[in-house]
């Protein structure tokens, strides 16, 4: 005997849902689900990742980089932040291998690593305003 309930359970628009062993699809669902499922070691790491984006001033960062190259000392004046903040802010993304850098003299530009960061970015940014 299952420990599964059936009774229903209350969302936000009121509409009830029961899912019972009997219905059609149920056994072709379950099987196809764990290979589209996230592992739990994927689901972590995904999950720290996610964590990292999770800052303001990285993601202002990343809007800037999306748009172009910069240094560190322009990046600084945009974001009305010290040198030291918006450097400590890219060795982070670094980490994460969501920059690149390089060097010219004294001065070091930043830009977004590849092309899936900026479509993830630019994916991000349209759920946003398309759900507000």
């Amino acid at each position: 005997m299952s420990d599964r309930s059936t009774e229903p359970v209350k969302i936000e628009d009121e509409e009830e849902l029961c899912c019972e062993d009997s219905h059609p699809s149920h056994s072709a669902d379950v099987n196809a689900i764990p290979t589209e499922m996230l592992s739990v070691e994927k689901a972590q790491r995904l999950s720290e990742f996610l964590g990292f984006l999770a800052d303001p001033n990285r993601l202002r960062i990343l809007s800037i980089l999306a748009a172009k190259e910069m240094c560190v000392g322009d990046l600084a004046a945009i974001l009305e932040m010290n040198e030291s903040a918006v450097s400590h802010q890219l060795r982070t993304l670094r980490a994460i291998r969501l920059v690149n850098f390089r060097k010219q003299g004294r001065h070091v530009f930043y830009s977004l690593q590849d092309r899936q960061i900026l479509d993830f970015y630019r994916s991000a940014i349209e759920h946003i305003d398309t759900t507000t």
